[in-house]
């Protein structure tokens, strides 16, 4: 069955699957949910623990067949680890996984595994997962959703801690949940009970963002304007290059632009986003900006991102971090921004 991260902590109170697949790039919510599992696997007598590392080089899926073969020393059930970073087990790994479900074992089968994408998300293999077990797919918190996240886990570890407060603490910490966490733990052990405030926040928590740029294009795309350009500093700083990220924004024009065709041509918008296998983590921001640009804009957009690359290659005018600017502020804002004569 599939779970949402939240609801896990209850399920387990009730009963221990057979198998979990936690899988996604929130690498602190993965690794806190695993650790529910680890934790539920030794009250209900686990006693033993074995790590299998597809992404090691030497390693055959043969292992995870043998794993469930070999009895524990005790006789005792055991959790199997499979560590699977690219969340795609390839054709004997499928293979390997069903025949590994079919033996029906005692132990317990615990799969760690990077984004899953859509197409493993229905394939043979997954689906027999879900049948025999849990999925669980986790989501990256959203700069939008990270206040309300900060607040729920400031609370359970009994933090007080004020509305602009965490607005400023979500800015400092923005795409980067880990840090968001060790800040947290910070300020519960200097606040000592007191209320936090914003110049609390301000003197104990670093400025450790970690401006992602995809984070920044989907930002933009929901008309943040101001932080997508606080986002686009941000990767500046930490030394990205202009044309590492125009790949991306270029990427995310054509897409929209298909949608604009689409909804222009009679479509409604969620039609076109579920043709186009757009995540729906993704929509509310896509459909935001599908509400300001039609397929002109977009490709005025796009005829600026040409401009970029020009400007990036040496044969184009203007210096690309300011038309790059100008091109995050075209895909927040409602109209056209064109590159200055």
């Amino acid at each position: 069955m599939r779970l949402y991260p939240e609801k896990l902590a209850a399920d387990l109170e009730r009963r221990l699957h057979p198998v979990y697949l936690i899988s996604g790039d929130e690498t602190l919510l993965v690794q806190e949910c695993a650790d529910q599992v680890r934790a539920a696997a030794r009250r209900e007598g686990c006693s033993e623990r074995v790590v299998i590392d597809a992404g090691d080089r030497s390693f055959h899926w043969r292992e995870l067949l043998d794993g469930a073969g070999n009895m524990s020393l005790f006789g005792e059930r055991r959790l199997l680890e499979l560590r699977l970073p690219s969340g795609k087990p390839g054709k004997e790994g499928s293979e390997a996984l069903l025949a590994y479900l079919e033996q029906a074992a005692d132990d317990v089968l615990l799969i760690v595994a990077g984004k899953i994408d859509r197409a493993s998300s229905n394939s043979k293999w997954y689906k027999a997962i879900d049948g025999a077990g849990v999925t669980m797919q986790i989501w990256p918190v959203s700069g939008d959703e990270l206040p309300q996240w900060l607040a729920r886990r400031a609370a359970s570890r009994g933090l007080r801690i004020d509305s602009e407060a965490l607005g400023l603490l979500a800015e400092r910490v923005e795409g980067n949940l880990l840090a968001a966490a060790q800040e947290l733990e910070k300020l519960a052990l200097i606040s000592e009970g007191e209320a936090i405030n914003t110049q609390a926040v301000g003197a104990a928590v670093a400025n450790s963002a970690r401006f992602s740029l995809f984070n920044m294009i989907d930002v933009a795309l929901a008309g943040r304007d101001r932080d997508s350009l606080r986002m686009l500093h941000g990767l500046r700083a930490e030394g990205s290059q202009p044309a590492a990220l125009l790949w991306a924004i270029v990427r995310e024009l054509e897409l929209l632009r298909g949608l604009a065709v689409a909804v222009e041509q009679g479509r409604p918008p969620s039609r076109a986003m579920a043709e186009a296998r757009v995540w729906q983590s993704r929509q509310a921001a896509i459909g935001a900006a599908l509400d300001r640009h039609g397929s002109d804009s977009c490709t005025q957009l796009l005829d600026l991102a040409a401009d970029l690359d020009a400007s990036i290659k040496g044969f184009g005018r203007g210096n690309p971090w300011e038309i790059m600017e100008l091109l995050m502020l075209g895909i927040a804002r409602r109209g056209i921004v064109s590159l200055p004569v």
